[in-house]
């Protein structure tokens, strides 16, 4: 049975998110250094990985927003690097955070969709309400290592907050059992489509902790998940979990480098937050809005003013990050902390979310649980003052199965990948590519990709990008389009460039290993 304890030192205050300029905004200056490599002499560098939840390549300013305000990420990408062709490991959350993790695509990862673990588990009461005595989903193989093992192993510090999503409670692989020290969040995706949940979870092995716990919210579970008495909940998550974050951040002293995972659940799932000013000033943006009455049996409550709703998620994200910079610069740490922000993948239409209005997708085709360039194509931005070299627009393509290969060069550590593959376990591998070079400003240096690769089973599709070519296989018929010419994937190509074909079939050929939890139907000549 769960740990259901209420545990006031993982209780957070609301974090500080008013508006502090003209336009409604809070910005942070970021100013960077001209230094493009770092030097041998200097301490391993900290890294902070901000993984945000179903953003769109569109959602932000620096990519081409029009109705959202994001301030502090397009300073970041005015002092660092922007990607244009950079990749999510899966148009889902749970399976792209795989690829992250594990350095692995889906086509070879243990986990390639969303299994969920808390259906059909008995239920247990939080005041007034019942929720799931078991919450999470398919867990990652503990037989491969993943990211925060090896950073542990290279000396690291490690802490995540936010959404967990590589396992259930109780699983074996749990945040404290696969190499973070520091944990604050949700173990489960599902659980984290509310904003004001009973419950989150908390594992910090320097309180002494010997598993990932419940700490029931008991401010919140005093009003009904659902209805109107539901927006009196007043423990907002992200706000919360972004507060862990800092404290641990400012915990940090420099004596140890720290890698710290921020998977903040903004702008993903219901469109809830504090009524403050960020929500106030999009109220009278969005004056005349959209509304959503919910659907039956949805985990989402019905939302008013949903455009005002949804870019205040944005902005507030936005927010976050200034903060977390601010934060870096105030501990003295900003110029050997090399900081991403990313999202899991595509934007979604659920809850009331109208990606169509925003242009989400920054024009591309698809939205989240497709792979098509809309699910699968995100934001990307590195920063690093003195290293990674200001105002770069970069069109490298990488997917997140780079990240960790990245990592390892970062740090010197000439080990990977020979040094962390499982001899006792079959066709154990790694299929990433650091682009370490391209953040440095070595293009000249950097190796590219053959080809990326993708596969989902809700939708059954596959995807492969070879160059400008791009192969989308719906259940077992492939569609080819050029994307130099093609951005939107409107124009299937494959009956006029058969020899295309057939070579990124063969690619599905050699890529593709079967799973029997996540199923995809092959191309005729590619089974």
């Amino acid at each position: 049975m769960n740990d259901h304890r209420n545990r006031n030192n993982c209780q957070l205050p609301k974090v500080n998110c008013q508006l502090i300029m003209a336009t409604g905004l809070l910005a942070v200056s970021l100013s960077a250094t001209a230094k493009v490599k770092p030097t041998e002499k200097e301490k391993a560098p900290n890294i902070l990985f901000i993984l945000c939840d179903d953003m769109g390549y569109g959602d932000l300013g620096c990519y081409g927003q029009k109705y959202v305000q994001t301030p502090n990420l397009d300073r970041m990408a005015q002092e660092g690097m922007r990607f244009t062709q950079a990749y999510a490991g899966s148009p889902v959350s749970a399976p792209s955070r795989a690829a992250l993790m594990t350095g692995q695509h889906t086509g070879h990862g243990h986990v390639r969709g969303n299994k969920e673990y808390w259906r059909g588990t008995p239920m247990v009461k939080y005041g007034v309400n019942e929720d799931y005595s078991v919450a999470g989903q398919e867990p990652y193989d503990p037989r491969h290592i993943i990211l925060p093992e090896i950073m542990k192993k290279n000396g690291y510090t490690t802490g995540l907050f936010g959404k967990w999503a590589g396992g259930y409670e109780g699983s074996c692989s749990t945040p404290d059992k696969r190499g973070i020290d520091e944990f604050y969040g949700y173990i489960c995706q599902y659980q984290a489509h509310l904003y004001y949940p009973n419950f989150l979870n908390c594992y910090s092995a320097a309180q002494g902790d010997t598993a990932v716990h419940r700490v029931v919210l008991e401010d919140n579970i005093a009003y009904p998940m659902f209805g109107d008495d539901y927006k009196k909940r007043p423990q907002y998550s992200a706000d919360m979990i972004h507060q862990k974050a800092l404290d641990w951040i400012d915990a940090q002293d420099g004596n140890q480098p720290f890698c710290g995972f921020l998977t903040y659940t903004l702008p993903h799932a219901e469109l809830a937050q504090p009524a403050d000013s960020i929500l106030k000033h999009y109220k009278k943006q969005f004056f005349v809005d959209k509304t959503w009455g919910g659907n039956e049996g949805s985990r989402y409550n019905p939302a008013e003013h949903t455009h005002a709703e949804f870019a205040g998620m944005i902005t507030r994200l936005d927010a976050y990050v200034g903060e977390i910079l601010a934060k870096l610069k105030e501990k003295g740490l900003a110029d050997n902390t090399l900081v991403f922000f990313t999202s899991d993948n595509g934007p979604h239409e659920e809850g009331g979310a109208d990606p169509t209005f925003f242009g989400r997708d920054g024009k591309l085709r698809g939205l989240k649980r497709q792979c098509y360039e809309g699910g699968i194509r995100i934001p990307f931005i590195a920063y690093w003052p003195g290293h990674v070299p200001a105002g770069i627009v970069n069109d490298h393509q990488l997917a997140f199965y780079d990240v960790m290969p990245t990592f390892c060069e970062l740090l010197g550590d000439k080990r990977f990948p020979k040094k962390y593959l499982n001899k006792k376990l079959e066709d154990d591998c790694f299929d990433g590519i650091s682009f370490l070079p391209t953040l440095l400003g070595n293009d000249d240096a950097q190796q590219e990709h053959d080809y990326l690769y993708w596969e989902f089973h809700e939708t059954d599709q596959i995807g492969v990008r070879m160059g400008d070519w791009k192969l989308v296989v719906r259940k077992g018929t492939p569609h080819l389009y050029n994307l130099a010419e093609d951005i939107h994937e409107d124009n299937d190509v494959a009956t006029s460039h058969p020899d295309i074909v057939k070579q990124m079939k063969d690619i599905i050929r050699k890529e593709h290993r079967p799973s029997e939890l996540f199923k995809v139907t092959l191309p005729a000549d590619a089974d």
